[in-house]
């Protein structure tokens, strides 16, 4: 049955995202969405004046801005939880701190959700980011859903919506996963109760990339090992194992178009190398400690 929803809670953790936070802030500002809604900033333990810094926005009464202490314990999770418990909304959406809604983002959210327990939208890398730094890490089409193997689609925490009565009865995210992989969890754990996950491609958000080598190669490491802590959670569900042919074929990838060669005989950014090399190296350090082959 369609729902409406009567007051829409927008969550966005962050933590030391004072210089980032404002381009945010002013988008959710710029929303299209006729109803009302409000913005809660899960502070999750920011050392920049961040609390300073909402403390008398200048958008604080457009947005019903507020800012609560996540602080408590690391992690999206841990603050996202914090910031559901202090939303007063019966619908819910999530989006980071240093990402850029579109206009008609959380329009198009509701309205798609009205038909679904939760919702996702899809993200574009253009808008915030260099040429350079957008190419290391290519992003589906508005209107495809990645899959986990054997299981369900999925969806980013940067574009995410879900009913009150969806979290009531799926429970809170899991502060476990510190690597990453919290969204896919709790997708997977959406549609495993027996809910639905629908996907609304023009509830479009830019997505801020990393933009030096390093925060790439911690954010793409970090990531894989959550890929394998996902796949030893869920593999009794019915989670597969990646094609073994990408495994055998990832090394000779990396030796054949690393960036010692010419770009125009490699035809491949050092960012993306790097994103390669990163997840097939945190795939196989989540292998060796979950004693399992995910590669």
């Amino acid at each position: 049955m369609s729902r409406t929803p009567v007051l829409v809670s927008v969550v966005v953790p962050a933590v030391n995202a004072t210089p980032v936070v404002d381009v945010q802030l002013t988008a959710l500002a710029a929303q299209d969405y006729p109803g009302e809604f409000e913005v809660i900033v899960a502070d999750n333990g920011s050392t920049d004046g961040l609390a300073r810094h909402l403390s008398d926005h200048p958008l604080a009464e457009r947005l019903r801005l507020r800012r609560v202490d996540a602080g408590a314990a690391p992690g999206a999770a841990h603050a996202r939880n914090v910031g559901v418990e202090a939303a007063r909304g019966d619908f819910i959406a999530f989006c980071d701190a240093d990402d850029q809604a579109h206009p008609q983002w959380l329009r198009r959210l509701v309205a798609r959700a009205a038909d679904f327990d939760a919702v996702s939208g899809p993200v574009e890398t253009t808008t915030l980011n260099s040429p350079r730094a957008a190419e290391w890490t290519p992003v589906n089409a508005p209107e495809a859903r990645t899959e986990v193997p054997g299981l369900f689609p999925v969806a980013g925490s940067c574009n995410l919506a879900m009913w009150r009565s969806t979290i009531d009865k799926v429970g809170p995210w899991d502060v476990d996963c510190l690597r990453g992989g919290e969204d896919v969890d709790y997708c997977l754990r959406i549609q495993l109760a027996g809910l639905t996950l629908g996907h609304e491609p023009e509830a479009m958000m830019a997505y801020r990339v990393k933009s030096s080598y390093p925060a790439l190669w911690r954010q793409q490491y970090a990531w894989a090992q959550s890929d394998v802590d996902t796949y030893v959670r869920y593999r009794d569900r019915g989670h597969r194992r990646r094609n073994p042919l990408l495994a055998l074929a990832m090394p000779v990838l990396l030796v054949l178009r690393n960036p010692l060669l010419p770009q125009s005989v490699t035809k491949l950014p050092t960012g993306t190398w790097i994103c390669y090399l990163a997840g097939f190296a945190g795939r196989i350090r989540g292998s060796i400690r979950h004693r399992v082959l995910y590669v």
